[in-house]
C-alpha cells in the first residue's frame, strides 16, 4: 500500500489543512474588523462546544477556523475611511457604467469583507486595482469590456458622502 494512504499516529486523525492566508496587507474597514472580531469569538465558542462534546472532527474544524481569524485579527489593518472623493480609493463606493450598459456600485474592502453579491470587492481584485486612483469620467478596463466610473462615494448609496 502506498505510503501516501497510511496515517502514522493518533495525532494526525481528524486534521485537516490550515486554510490559506494571503501574502498581502491585511486591509480591513472598521466594520471588517468587527467581522473578524466576531468570528474569533465564534470559533473560540465553536471550539469549546466541540470540545465538552469530545467531538474530535469539530475540534478540528473549529481549531482551524480559530488559526485563521486568530491570525487575520493579529494581522489586521484598519484603514481610515476616504475623506476626498476625488480619486478612488480603500473604502469608497464606485459606481460604474459598463460598456454592455450595466450600471453597478461597488465598494472596495478587505478580503475577508469581499461578497461581490452584496456589492463589496477585495481591495487586491483586478476590479478594485482597475479604479484605484481614478476619478469619475475615467474609463477603466473590467474584464474583457470597459467601464466609466460614474461616481465614487463613501457610503453604498451613490452619491452617498457620509
Amino acid at each position: 500500500m502506498s505510503r501516501a494512504f497510511v496515517r502514522e499516529g493518533e495525532g494526525h486523525l481528524d486534521e485537516i489543512p490550515d486554510r490559506p492566508i494571503s501574502d498581502g496587507p491585511n486591509d480591513v474597514t472598521r466594520e471588517g474588523l468587527a467581522r473578524i472580531e466576531a468570528a474569533v469569538v465564534a470559533a473560540q465558542e465553536a471550539l469549546a462546544a466541540a470540545q465538552s462534546e469530545g467531538d474530535r472532527s469539530a475540534i478540528a474544524s473549529a481549531s482551524r477556523e480559530l488559526r485563521y481569524w486568530s491570525a487575520r485579527r493579529a494581522s489586521a489593518h484598519v484603514v481610515a475611511e476616504p475623506e476626498d472623493d476625488s480619486q478612488v480609493r480603500f473604502g469608497h463606493a464606485v459606481m460604474i457604467l459598463r460598456d454592455d450598459g450595466r450600471r453597478q456600485t461597488f465598494r472596495i474592502v478587505g478580503e475577508d469583507e469581499a461578497d461581490p453579491a452584496r456589492g463589496t470587492v477585495s481591495h487586491v481584485s483586478p476590479l478594485a486595482r482597475a479604479l484605484f486612483g481614478k476619478s469619475v469620467g475615467d474609463v477603466v478596463r473590467v474584464g474583457s469590456g470597459e467601464a466609466e466610473i460614474l461616481d465614487i462615494s463613501r457610503s453604498n448609496a451613490p452619491g452617498g458622502k457620509k
